[in-house]
């Protein structure tokens, strides 16, 4: 009878409510549970996939009902729709599109009118800094931000993006020129090139 009752002790003993399982290196683990579907933040690359080459050959690029032109690198995909173009080149680029405006923005006006739109537009968004800024084409702001990229059609793959947005008024209106590439590439001579050749003709 003695023998029994031990038997039936650790019997009940083994049993509980808790599993665990174990991953092929034997190294126990619990399941986990997820929370609200999210857009993570992609965390930036550790060799950045490139940086624009300082022998890129720049051609002009004019947008007859934008009313704007500018320069961008030889060779980019283009792609335009109305009063709005993109060049791209892997994970870099330089788009422009034409804003409503009757006065330049200031970086009061771009914290209250462009940062709330970029919130709910650009994946995981991150605000880095707003300033004034003044072009040859006229004054306006830049924006930098970070945001993840659209997936590769191919791989699916996104990366962390750098934003500069320049959104320079004139002729009326505003033009937002965006440049941008992954974050710790060097591109600030491309993008002094390419922003400050913007113009309003």
């Amino acid at each position: 009878m003695l023998a029994l009752g031990v038997v039936a002790l650790l019997a009940a003993c083994g049993s509980g409510t808790t599993s665990t399982s174990t991953t092929a290196s034997g190294v126990a683990s619990t399941p986990s549970t997820t929370g609200t579907a999210t857009t993570v933040t992609i965390a930036p690359e550790t060799n950045a996939p490139g940086d624009i080459p300082d022998t890129t050959a720049y051609v002009p690029y004019s947008n007859v009902p934008g009313r704007y032109t500018f320069s961008h690198p030889e060779g980019w995909a283009q792609t335009v729709q109305g009063t709005s173009v993109s060049f791209t080149d892997k994970y870099n680029g330089a788009s422009a599109s034409v804003e409503t405006a009757t006065a330049p923005l200031t970086p009061a006006s771009a914290q209250s009118a462009e940062v709330p739109k970029l919130q709910a537009s650009e994946p995981a968004f991150v605000l880095t800094s707003i300033a004034p800024v003044t072009l040859p084409a006229g004054p306006g702001i830049l924006i930098v931000y970070r945001r993840n990229s659209a997936p590769d059609p191919v791989t699916g793959r996104s990366v962390r993006q750098e934003v500069h947005r320049f959104v320079i008024y004139g002729n009326g209106q505003a033009v937002a020129l965006d440049l941008f590439g992954a974050v710790g590439a060097d591109n600030v001579d491309p993008y002094a090139k390419m922003s400050q050749s913007l113009r309003f003709p």
